[in-house]
């Protein structure tokens, strides 16, 4: 492959943030580079909804920036990423990356990513979706934009709620080529 993988991670002040933490934790097995933004209000919704602690989620990251610092490295598209996820997307962050109006560090680092060409994977999670959510999903998708909500399937007969998570977490992880096991691939076990 080259030079080693380098994916972007925003967390965004949405519910579902489980799926962030763990796309870190495959991306982090997987050994590919990883830059995370944890947004203020993915933090409480960690709290909220998980027990998970994050300085350890931040301890997963090779890197990780306040979404205050719009100085960071992944601020200028001169410092090259193979792409980035948002994970989960919060409607306020779709809206501020489709609008150009980079209110912290995970939308200026998505609009970098837009700008440069690069994949950009938006994990949004909100029901139900409004006229507004919908279009600003539409503008982003027109420009290249991939949108995968967060909407597992169910043909591989999940059992618990982590299996949901795999098959969110393998086909975002599947956006950016990267080869996995996360989940039940249809025609493996269905004919």
């Amino acid at each position: 492959m080259g030079e080693s993988l380098k994916i972007v991670v925003g967390i965004s002040g949405s519910s579902g943030v489980i799926y962030g933490i763990r796309f870190l934790q495959a991306l982090s097995k997987l050994k590919v580079e990883t830059h995370l933004v944890l947004s203020k209000w993915a933090k409480k919704n960690i709290e909220i909804e998980t027990d998970e602690n994050i300085g350890e989620i931040l301890k997963t990251a090779n890197y990780n920036y306040d979404e205050a610092d719009m100085a960071a490295a992944i601020s200028s598209g001169s410092f090259r990423t193979n792409g980035m996820a948002i994970i989960p997307c919060s409607m306020k962050t779709m809206s501020s990356i489709a609008n150009g109006y980079d209110d912290n560090l995970i939308s200026r680092a998505a609009s970098v990513t837009i700008k440069e060409n690069r994949r950009l994977v938006i994990v949004p999670r909100e029901t139900p979706l409004s006229k507004i959510h919908i279009s600003n999903m539409l503008k982003l998708s027109e420009i290249g934009v991939i949108i995968l909500p967060a909407m597992p399937g169910f043909y591989h007969r999940p059992s618990t709620i982590e299996d949901l998570i795999a098959h969110i977490i393998g086909k975002t992880l599947d956006q950016f080529e990267i080869k996995n096991s996360a989940f039940t691939r249809w025609g493996t076990e269905h004919h």
